[in-house]
């Protein structure tokens, strides 16, 4: 196995991302954040499964208050405390002193304030993290990437995910902002290789997050993660790893447990072939219960989608159950059908087209129409 790449070190609470510290773990909370007693006991399960650095999605003022007493409430437990800002990102004034680290999304900055430049939202946001002495993620995910790069770069998506890393790398930089890490995800484990490659091909020195996005349900969501890891770790790239994966709320601790039984693995020089029909058939992209889930209907439904699909499994479809309307819209789009979940129901797409908003006890039936029809389409191009 490779050297890791001698990376910056940034300090996270009482833990160092980088450098010659060892791989840190992550996990990231599955309650909805104002639900305050649930989600401390989330925060407790997942430290106690030894995660080095636990992750909280805020979304609003709401989610700041619950945030304030879950903090205090936790205190005593030591956690470093990461906070995931969604659309709104002025809302970094308000958690910076609550948390040790802040992961923002490129592609989500456009949406809030479009008088303002994103040079100058990212400014305001590495100012509040240097007043508060907290360090920043930079997150990008294919799906989700700045309209503007989406547009220029058409269907390499992985180049697009991998120039607005780069961008917001030198808009920090210039900013004299060095206390940060680098994010490359996809819910397909081949681009997260290939983003991260690219980016530590370019900027080796900066600290890389690694994680399958939307990865599934076990088995097949650790298998994919795997793949990722063995293949970027043992060329010396990635710092601190996330493995997501749909689970039951009280099952969270597991994605830790996996992460740390891979990184042993990888350390000791166990590796796992990779056969040549991996995602070849079915392939169904779920995305990791977590705090922006708005029923948690959605892990059942994806576990339901899984075995109703199993008939379909020769069949080369994508489905992609994705639990929140942050995700939901954009990172639906590449599958062939693509379910979004919302408090009352399931919007169901067909590629980026909208079939019809169902409620969780029809969504099943209507899905597995869907599934029928392409199927049908897939055997009859066979027989011309």
């Amino acid at each position: 196995m490779k050297q890791r790449n001698r990376t910056r070190i940034v300090p996270v609470g009482n833990i160092k991302i980088g450098g010659d510290s060892p791989i840190a773990i992550q996990s990231m909370s599955a309650t909805r954040t104002q639900d305050i007693e649930a989600t401390i006991r989330q925060l407790n399960l997942i430290h106690e499964a030894g995660a080095d650095l636990i992750r909280i999605a805020i979304d609003s003022k709401a989610d700041v208050k619950a945030l304030s007493v879950i903090r205090e409430q936790t205190q005593n437990l030591n956690i470093n405390l990461s906070v995931d800002l969604q659309e709104n990102y002025r809302l970094i004034s308000d958690v910076a002193p609550l948390v040790d680290k802040v992961r923002y999304n490129p592609g989500h900055l456009h949406h809030h304030e479009k008088d303002k430049t994103i040079s100058q939202k990212v400014e305001f946001i590495a100012s509040i993290a240097f007043e508060n002495n907290i360090a920043l993620r930079i997150g990008v995910n294919c799906g989700s990437v700045d309209p503007i790069l989406k547009e220029k770069f058409g269907k390499d998506d992985v180049g697009a995910m991998v120039e607005s890393a780069l961008q917001h790398t030198q808009l920090l930089d210039d900013l004299g902002f060095y206390k940060y890490v680098v994010s490359l995800k996809d819910s397909d484990w081949r681009k997260v290789i290939e983003g991260n490659r690219r980016f530590a091909s370019i900027r080796p020195e900066i600290p890389l997050h690694l994680g399958v996005t939307e990865a599934g349900m076990p088995p097949e969501g650790i298998i994919k993660t795997r793949v990722a890891f063995e293949q970027l770790i043992s060329e010396g790239i990635g710092d601190t790893v996330r493995v997501s994966l749909t689970l039951p709320f009280d099952k969270k601790g597991e994605e830790v447990t996996v992460a740390r039984e891979i990184l042993k693995d990888i350390e000791n020089g166990r590796y796992r072939s990779v056969p040549n029909s991996l995602d070849q058939g079915l392939n169904i992209i779920s995305c990791p219960s977590c705090s922006r889930v708005e029923n948690e209907k959605f892990i059942e439904l994806a576990q339901q989608v899984k075995v109703m699909s199993e008939y379909a499994k020769n069949y080369d479809i994508t489905v992609a159950v994705m639990g929140c309307r942050v995700n939901g819209p954009g990172e639906t789009d590449d599958a062939d059908i693509g379910m979004w979940c919302g408090p009352l129901g399931v919007n169901l797409k067909r590629g980026e087209e909208l079939i019809g908003h169902f409620g969780y006890d029809t969504v099943l039936d209507k899905t597995k129409n869907l599934l029928d029809e392409m199927i049908n389409e897939i055997e009859s191009v066979k027989q011309i």
